[in-house]
């Protein structure tokens, strides 16, 4: 029976790696440190990040691609039937915290997973996911709409029935239901893409990988260098403490890496450097702070 062609999807997954962190590297203006690690159970990664930067407070561009011998519970519990069979999962997954509390906070992944069969009686079952989101702690419409329209773009070659359907998605998965709010602007999410089969779905996650840095790099060109104070800073804290809760209670990929004896500090370098929590604080009617709560629903961006 054929193998898939994991090695290929590993071998993108490095080059992307690559070119993003050469695109932000040219805004920071100073090169991403890079720490190559590898894993007991099988595999590695290579971490590029900033620490305390110019533009980036924190910056983490992660590749990983990981071996373990039975699938962890929160990957087989939407699959009972692949319980217990070999696994591998490779990707690319970015979190960058800029200084600035104009210049949104941004996550973007991709990743593939593959449940191996364990003879050759059945086949191996694969599936890709990803997408990416803006959170802003001082919103321009402008910005969230440029995100919206460059994602829809990139989709559009693959169908037009998805960029509705993972905008939708993004919506609902970054949540935060015990706030009742989303955790920003939304963007785009899926998982399990597999219906297309192995090509169509490889490509279609080639798209959302390339679309990240023509979404997010105009945004932080025109906004990194506007001029803040300490009003701004305190109240990028207290939101990025939403960031925190949503990783920390609902995230898929922080519960799947800790759960499958992920390196811990790759997996937490998603967290930002600082952040702060107030007891029943609330923004003073009518001001700026006041205003990112009118973003913080659904809505149609485009």
């Amino acid at each position: 029976m054929k193998a898939l062609p994991i090695s290929q999807v590993r071998e993108y997954f490095l080059s992307l790696q690559e070119s993003i962190v050469a695109g932000l590297e040219g805004l920071e203006g100073s090169a991403f440190a890079r720490d190559a690690w590898t894993r007991a159970e099988g595999g590695g990664g290579v971490s590029r990040l900033i620490e305390d930067g110019k533009v980036f407070e924190r910056a983490g561009v992660l590749f990983s691609h990981v071996q373990g011998s039975r699938l962890p519970p929160s990957a087989s519990a939407h699959r009972p039937e692949l319980s217990g069979r070999a696994w591998e999962a490779t990707g690319v997954s970015l979190v960058l915290h800029p200084r600035n509390p104009y210049v949104p906070t941004v996550h973007m992944n991709v990743r593939m997973f593959a449940a191996l069969a364990p003879d050759d009686q059945s086949s191996d079952v694969f599936w890709f996911g990803g997408g990416g989101d803006l959170t802003p702690y001082y919103p321009y419409e402008e910005d969230a709409v440029h995100f919206h329209r460059t994602y829809r773009d990139a989709l559009a070659p693959h169908g037009e029935q998805y960029y509705p359907a993972y905008k939708k998605w993004c919506d609902e998965y970054f949540f935060l239901k015990h706030r009742n709010e989303t955790r920003g602007v939304g963007g785009i999410f899926y998982d399990d893409l597999n219906a297309p089969g192995f090509p169509a779905s490889f490509a279609l996650t080639r798209s959302v990988g390339e679309a990240f840095l023509p979404a997010f790099l105009p945004i932080a060109e025109k906004r990194h260098a506007q001029p803040y104070g300490q009003r701004e800073r305190d109240f990028q804290a207290y939101r990025r403490g939403r960031y925190v809760e949503f990783n920390l209670v609902y995230d898929r990929g922080t519960l799947f890496g800790l759960q499958s004896g992920g390196r811990t500090e790759s997996i937490l370098l998603s967290m930002p450097p600082q952040a702060q929590w107030r007891y029943d604080w609330h923004p003073e009617p009518g001001s700026p702070e006041a205003r990112l709560y009118e973003y913080l629903v659904p809505r149609p961006w485009l």
